[in-house]
């Protein structure tokens, strides 16, 4: 027909096929996405069709499925519900002009009240974080809730473990909540479960990827939360996850890579905030409410003192409207009058964090951000670099923890007012992708452990400026700028 032979008509059903997916990508892509990440999708779709078009597919919705979403608007409600309180704080110290409008814009997004009459120490030693997280579940009465992205029994983490089991024979019920892909793919992962098994705990996986077992989303969709809460008392958050500090990968222990961490420890009625957030990621995995282990926070849990904290709990993932930390973030850049010091393992902002840093240093505020000096995860730390030019060139002094410590600590402060410190990276992937705990804390005395920190960073690091920055190859820089392309693939 029309002297077109198979080959022909082959070729001709080729090139409409490839055009109709060029279209569709360009009608279905852009839709509800950030500009800069809906032309990274179709650049990969458009260079590369058959590996973009499955690579979108697989991954190209950050949403969870429909029955998990629909089940965490109960649980938004949930949170709304039971920590109502909002005005219970402290007034013994007057608030920044600013701050109630951040407390009800995190109130808005979905978050916990801020409540007053807590009281939080902060814990930077790795081991001494593990050993402090031990003694307290030795002291557990009625339960105890464990949730960290990774979990893995090893010398590091043994003596957590057997806290656990004793606990759990002193009649205590201890659930504990693990990601799934990450906990598989880290070292001991079968010993581990096994472990858990054997000592009677109550175990889950977070977001698992069992499509057999009809367990199925975005596979790099990951909750990145680090919680533990004991008896509602007592309650540690931040950036450290239960295993030895190299991660126990080959790679690492050859490079003698070692994370630093940045642990709180809390006690107050914010506690009863960080064991909703457990509560209700337990409801997500096992369809199980835990009523009874809900501790409402009413006027009579406030203990107020000269120096007691108020704290806020703001979760953020996928199952939000809003990305909550973003937001939380970009509202306290904005308002910063005199100081800013951000510690993020990995930075890659977008492009509204991108202004509101370098705008806050043209405003006349110091900025600084501490980063590792060496990375862990090859992407990541090439797009990070990518945004060090523009950074100090705008003012922002960078220091970078020097190797072979791999800066893991997430958080910042604003003047000597607020901190934040949690799981969320100041990164894209923490903003979309990952589910995230960070805490808001209103205390000079919390500000300035912080302060103190944040010296000690300074101490062992090296302060890159920009002259340096510009003797690096050109190789570096090609290398870093395309590994922020792939930055926007989410």
């Amino acid at each position: 027909m029309f002297g077109i032979n198979a080959a022909g008509w082959v070729l001709i059903f080729g090139v409409l096929i490839d055009f109709l997916v060029r279209v569709t990508a360009i009608i279905v892509v852009p839709r509800n996405r950030r500009p800069a990440t809906a032309v990274a999708w179709l650049m990969a779709i458009f260079f590369l069709p058959y590996v973009g078009v499955l690579t979108f597919l697989l991954i190209g919705s950050y949403k969870l499925p429909k029955k998990r979403r629909d089940k965490q608007q109960a649980i938004n409600q949930f949170i709304l519900e039971t920590t109502e309180g909002i005005d219970l704080v402290t007034k013994n110290h007057a608030w920044p002009p600013w701050l109630e409008s951040v407390v009800e814009l995190n109130r808005n997004l979905g978050a916990m009240p801020l409540v007053g009459g807590n009281n939080a120490s902060l814990i930077g030693d790795y081991a001494l974080s593990i050993e402090a997280m031990a003694a307290d579940v030795a002291k557990a009465r009625r339960y105890v809730h464990v949730e960290f992205y990774i979990m893995s029994y090893d010398t590091a983490s043994e003596v957590f473990f057997e806290a656990l089991g004793a606990a759990v024979k002193r009649g205590v019920t201890v659930r504990v909540l693990l990601d799934h892909i990450a906990s598989i793919r880290s070292p001991h992962h079968r010993r581990t479960v096994k472990k858990l098994t054997e000592l009677g705990v109550q175990w889950s996986f977070m977001l698992p990827v069992q499509p057999l077992r009809g367990k199925y989303q975005r596979p790099d969709l990951r909750n990145h939360r680090k919680l533990l809460i004991i008896d509602g008392k007592i309650g540690y958050m931040g950036s450290q996850n239960m295993i030895d500090r190299s991660y126990n990968k080959r790679g690492n222990v050859r490079r003698g890579l070692q994370w630093q961490d940045l642990m709180t420890r809390l006690d107050g009625p914010i506690v009863a905030g960080l064991n909703a957030i457990f509560i209700t990621d337990w409801y997500s995995e096992t369809n199980e409410l835990l009523m009874r282990e809900t501790d409402p926070i009413t006027p009579d849990v406030i203990e107020e003192a000269p120096d007691s904290l108020d704290c806020q709990v703001v979760p953020s993932g996928p199952g939000f409207e809003g990305e909550n930390n973003l937001r939380l973030f970009l509202a306290l850049l904005y308002y910063a009058q005199t100081r800013i010091i951000v510690t993020s393992p990995y930075f890659v902002p977008d492009e509204a964090m991108l202004y509101a840093i370098t705008t806050a240093t043209q405003r006349g505020v110091e900025v600084e951000l501490f980063v590792s000096e060496i990375g862990d995860q090859g992407l990541v730390y090439h797009a990070q670099r990518s945004y060090y030019e523009a950074l100090l060139r705008a003012g922002v002094r960078i220091y970078m923890y020097q190797a072979p410590y791999i800066l893991h600590a997430k958080h910042f402060t604003i003047d000597d007012d607020v901190a934040v410190i949690g799981s969320s990276n100041m990164d894209m992937r923490s903003f979309s992708l990952n589910m995230e705990v960070s805490l808001m804390v209103r205390g000079r005395s919390f500000v300035s452990e912080m302060r103190e920190i944040e010296d000690g960073y300074r101490k062992v690091s090296r302060e890159l400026t920009l002259e340096d920055w510009l003797t690096q190859p050109l190789r570096s820089t090609i290398l870093d700028n395309l590994a922020r392309l792939t930055s926007a693939l989410q």
